[in-house]
């Protein structure tokens, strides 16, 4: 049994709407107007495009035969021509949705996979090392941060007051 796809409520759709349907940028639609004679969208009261529901479905079509068949623009136009002539340019429009769709699903489910793989693989890793606490190590916090100086290390000089011959304060190293 085939899979039957709802007919859309909306039968005009902005630029905009197209663009977020076909995931397709505006550049783009405006380019294949000029190359696709068919592509010839009605324009509102304001001046902007409106599409038809049929329009975006030959949209869908000329992208999957652009991107997914990989035609180029007179490829596309000769086999765009050759579904009309043969009365199969509706099906196949709808199959180019369709492939499209099924793409989609098929996307999604391969993120939700890599998700699942990561879950797992952090389930199945080793625990983190215990953080290293006054309690844990019986060391107080301020002989972690300033050890005793060992043997094998000099001790710093330290500063040493004293006057010069005019009576003024002096530091110096001793």
């Amino acid at each position: 049994m085939g899979m039957t796809l709802p007919q859309p409520v909306q039968q005009f759709f902005s630029i905009g709407e197209v663009c977020a349907l076909t995931d397709l940028k505006p550049h783009v639609l405006r380019y294949w107007e000029s190359q696709f004679r068919f592509l010839n969208p009605a324009k509102n009261r304001s001046g902007n495009r409106v599409y038809k529901a049929r329009e975006v479905e030959l949209i869908m079509l000329v992208k999957h035969l652009l991107y997914t068949e990989k035609f180029t623009i007179d490829g596309a136009r000769q086999r765009l021509d050759h579904y009309r002539r043969t009365g199969e340019i509706k099906a196949a429009a709808k199959d180019a949705i369709r492939f499209e769709m099924v793409n989609d699903v098929r996307r999604s489910l391969n993120e939700v996979v890599q998700l699942l793989d990561c879950s797992r693989a952090l389930e199945a890793a080793p625990p983190p090392p215990p953080t290293l606490t006054a309690e844990t190590t019986g060391v107080r916090p301020a002989e972690l941060r300033s050890p005793a100086p060992t043997r094998n290390q000099p001790e710093e000089p330290r500063a040493a007051r004293g006057n010069n011959s005019h009576g003024e304060e002096q530091l110096s190293l001793t």
